[in-house]
């Protein structure tokens, strides 16, 4: 699923026209980002929970050239999804 149709499927649902949705979805991720900025921690119960996560300073090495490469550090974000979403795809495997 796309922008585009993901503001289509909330319109729908929800009985927004497609300008609001969008919108609406242009403001979550404003907020969304500007949480994540400062360092906050998003959890949405039953989704999961956004976190930034700095990762330190490192020395890697280059498996062709054996060049050892000083890797600065950096923020990342990371998702961790909920165990309720965790057992709904385990409920819904291919196994199955």
């Amino acid at each position: 699923m796309n922008h585009k149709e993901f503001i289509g499927e909330l319109s729908r649902r929800l009985g927004y026209t497609n300008k609001d949705a969008a919108r609406l979805v242009a403001s979550l991720v404003d907020i969304m980002g500007e949480e994540l900025l400062e360092g906050k921690t998003l959890t949405f119960q039953g989704f999961g929970t956004f976190e930034v996560k700095k990762r330190l300073e490192r020395i890697s090495v280059n498996p062709v050239t054996k060049q050892r490469l000083l890797v600065p550090p950096k923020l990342t974000l990371n998702y961790k999804p909920s165990p309720l979403l965790k057992e709904k795809f385990k409920k819904n495997s291919f196994d199955e």
